[in-house]
């Protein structure tokens, strides 16, 4: 039959379909977000890679295994922000890490008082020897003084009187920042150089990359880049930073995304969480999306953690940890429990290290650091807590009681005795 197969009845499916096998880390991770530049000692005003060498083993003892940086290259003069984001920056301003490119360089290039790029290229090797991936923030936007806007001028968009054109969110204005025009005419170059920048800093050794706003993007683009990248680095992850519409975060995933922030920030009620983790994991997006859960992040500081004090921000993490199986923290402001918003209602941090460095104290005595220990050695221990798919809710009277469970196939035991 191998020899002479008779194929005069069969049937050919009209779609190619492709097959990308992903790590072991696009399933289950546990991230841990920090600013380089706030990892500083007595005699620093500004942090650097090898600052945050020694940072690494304070994360590594806490369980993490993926530590995701914001963006590491130089930050622009022009229209620089200020400390709680005023519009007048003093000259000891750092700036928003987002503002990305200056005369010092652009997306290759990493911010001098951060150090070299074999300063990075040392963090990323010691990281790896902990266990511990290095995850980079890729935000496809400049500053005004960013090398492309000299070199080509024609990636961008202009109003009528001449001027590039920066970023706006309505109601917010993002004078520093200025996006890219993905359709214009120039787009099959902008398009190329973008594919470098990832390829750039996989030769570095990255292979985990959280990309900042990509439904902001043309879904072509990512479509494919992506596909571009895995062909010949199929270990690469890609972590989509999004908060909008369902379909819009559910078509990046069909894309190609391993994974995606979601709205679990802001599920705080038993119905919400119930109604919310029953539609990513017992219907059909299960099969195309992973989540990554965030219970605070440098923008998104919740309502829940601003007024419920150290017991919700201990909910809140055993939460992410066990409805997920990727899960992060933006620290040490979780560990520390930092909730004071800059404004009443709003869910922007009070001196948010977005515009400012941080100087932290690590060893304080009502620090959560054991507590996310335990957590993590948990899910490390528990093969159940690696997986979403047999997530399940059980009926309880009470609103303010939430019980489910995770189970292996068979319902057996795994090698820890956890179910």
């Amino acid at each position: 039959m191998k020899h002479y197969p008779d194929r005069s009845l069969t049937t050919d499916y009209p779609t190619q379909l492709s097959v990308w096998s992903e790590p072991k880390r696009a399933q289950f991770s546990s991230w841990y977000e920090f600013f380089p530049r706030s990892c500083v000692g007595d005699d620093m005003n500004h942090g650097s890679f090898a600052a945050c060498e020694k940072h690494l083993s304070y994360v590594a003892e806490m369980g993490f295994d993926v530590v995701y940086l914001p963006p590491i290259h130089p930050i622009g003069l022009s229209k620089r922000k200020g400390a709680n984001n005023v519009l007048l920056a003093s000259k000891s301003d750092v700036g928003s890490p987002w503002a990305i490119g200056s005369a010092e360089g652009g997306h290759k290039s990493v911010h001098p008082q951060l150090g070299t790029l074999d300063d990075f290229k040392s963090l990323v090797s010691r990281a790896k020897e902990l266990g511990i991936a290095i995850a980079i923030d890729i935000a496809f936007q400049c500053s005004p003084d960013h090398p492309y806007l000299r070199e080509h001028p024609e990636w961008f968009s202009h109003r009528a009187d001449g001027s590039t054109q920066y970023a706006e969110n309505p109601p917010k204005k993002y004078e520093d920042i200025v996006p890219f025009n993905f359709e214009c005419d120039n787009w099959n170059e902008l398009w190329q150089e973008l594919l470098e920048v990832f390829l750039f800093w996989i030769k570095q050794g990255i292979c985990i990359f959280r990309v900042d706003n990509p439904h902001t993007k043309p879904f072509p683009f990512w479509e494919w880049l992506i596909a571009e990248v895995k062909r010949e680095h199929p270990e690469t992850i890609f972590l989509a930073e999004v908060f909008t519409r369902p379909k819009v975060t559910y078509r990046l995933a069909k894309l190609g995304f391993s994974q995606s922030y979601t709205y679990f920030s802001w599920r705080n009620t038993k119905r919400k969480l119930v109604s919310y983790f029953t539609e990513l994991t017992r219907t059909e997006v299960s099969d195309y999306f992973r989540s990554n859960l965030w219970p605070n992040t440098p923008d998104i500081l919740p309502e829940y953690l601003q007024f419920d004090g150290r017991p919700a921000f201990m909910l809140r993490l055993v939460l992410a940890a066990t409805l997920g199986a990727n899960y992060g923290i933006y620290g040490p402001a979780y560990e520390l429990m930092e909730a004071i918003p800059r404004d009443t209602g709003s869910e922007d941090y009070l001196d948010s290290e977005k515009y400012q460095v941080r100087s932290w104290k690590l060893d304080r005595e009502d620090t959560l650091k054991d507590f996310i220990t335990r957590v993590n050695r948990i899910r490390k221990e528990n093969e159940v807590l690696q997986q979403n798919k047999s997530l399940q809710f059980f009926h309880v009277d009470n609103d303010n009681l939430l019980c489910y469970a995770k189970t292996t196939p068979d319902n057996a035991r795994n090698n820890s005795g956890g179910r």
